[in-house]
């Protein structure tokens, strides 16, 4: 038996998905550049109609990932930040990807507000101004560009233009893909309106394959992918997010043997401890604006990952990263003012059996002139070791 890939949405859905793509989101500039205000809906239309006119084949759009996910669960506390757009667009050569990055830059010139001076504005001077970052992939299996316009408050319009993406997800609770041509088609219609009794049959897709079963994944807060070594980092640092966001894995069994996958394709795409870093500094950066305090248990829950579920590594090797990311995690720690100085700490190694000897946390020793302490994954307040407990 096939599965069945595609749902449709309820009318509740359809509210929220409404709601989401009809609410202003702030581009921000850099410098004295003035910040876009814009409308999803609004972005996506003109993005698309300005790539028909430059001869782009664009295929369909799509709302996509955690916002996908929101909009089909926003009941069960699945919250979002980035606003991931996929448009599917037919791109045979790298210069139609030059094409599409102009016609976005382009399309930002139209949102700027009433009294700027656009004449003068080059479309280099609109993407130093509002673009976060760029992306461009062309081999022989992925062809795909990306455009993250900037928000300071880690929501991000981010709009992706798949030619071919060999995996368009991590887990399963994270692939659904919203096609967004019927709600685009009321709105620029003027005699349509978005009703309870017409509106528009609007149909969601899931990447990881079976609707059903990754909508129970999406429901029950549950953990399940497939072949996590076809995922570049192996999707390690969103698992480990999941879990401090009290998602938990479908299957008890299996997922001690994807964490293995996990942490070899991560290690394989990082080789390298100032890979690995910047890496993770990154992902914190985009991933936890506004929660700092989810900052050192997502750092710590990392940690126990690794040390757990990391075969490929050398032992010196894994020490040092293990190292390295409790340095990350005391540094978070004193970034919130728990500890009076991070300046200067050197950080050991060593299992604990006697406090956690099912994890073998860390203990550290803060320098210079402090009593060694030892910090909890699951508490805030480090507390100091008693005497002669070394």
């Amino acid at each position: 038996m096939s599965e069945i890939r595609f749902g449709s949405l309820s009318w509740d859905q359809i509210i929220t998905l409404d709601n989401i793509l009809n609410e202003v989101v702030p581009i921000h500039g850099r410098g004295n550049f003035p910040t876009l205000e814009v409308k999803p809906k609004d972005i996506i239309y003109v993005v698309k109609n300005q790539l028909i006119g430059q001869g782009i084949i664009v295929k369909d759009t799509r709302l996509n990932g955690s916002t996908a996910s929101y909009v089909l669960a926003n009941h069960n506390g699945i919250s979002y930040k980035d606003l991931d757009i996929i448009f599917g667009v037919v791109t045979p050569s790298d210069q139609e990807f030059q094409v599409v990055k102009d016609t976005v830059l382009r399309c930002l010139l139209d949102f700027l507000p009433k009294g700027v001076k656009k004449e003068k504005i080059t479309l280099k001077t609109m993407k130093e101004a509002y673009v976060q970052k760029m992306i461009k992939i062309c081999n022989e299996r992925d062809r795909w560009s990306l455009i993250s316009l900037s928000n300071n408050t880690g929501k991000n319009v981010e709009l992706k233009f798949v030619n071919s993406l060999r995996r368009q997800f991590e887990f399963s609770v994270d692939s659904f893909q919203i096609i967004l041509e019927p709600m685009l088609d009321i709105y620029y219609d003027k005699n349509a309106k978005l009703t309870k009794e017409s509106h528009p049959v609007v149909v969601a897709e899931s990447m990881y394959g079976d609707f059903q079963e990754a909508m129970i994944h999406l429901k029950y807060k549950l953990i399940c992918t497939r072949k996590p070594e076809e995922i570049r980092g192996g999707g390690l640092l969103k698992y480990s997010n999941l879990l401090v966001r009290d998602f938990k894995p479908a299957s008890e069994s299996e997922i001690k043997i994807l964490e293995r996958y996990m942490c070899s394709r991560f290690f394989i795409d990082f080789p390298d401890l100032a890979k690995q870093q910047k890496k993770i500094e990154s992902y914190l950066l985009n991933h936890f604006i506004g929660e700092e305090k989810s900052k050192y248990n997502y750092l710590m829950t990392l940690h126990t990952i690794v040390n757990q579920s990391t075969v490929c590594l050398m032992g010196h090797e894994r020490r040092q990263t293990l190292n390295m990311i409790t340095l990350m995690a005391l540094k978070v720690l004193g970034e919130q003012n728990i500890l009076p100085n991070t300046e200067n700490v050197t950080c050991f190694y060593q299992p604990a059996p006697y406090l956690f000897a099912e994890r073998g946390y860390p203990i550290y020793y803060v320098t210079p002139g402090l009593p060694p302490v030892f910090f909890q994954p699951c508490h805030a307040s480090p507390f100091h070791m008693p005497n002669g407990m070394f």
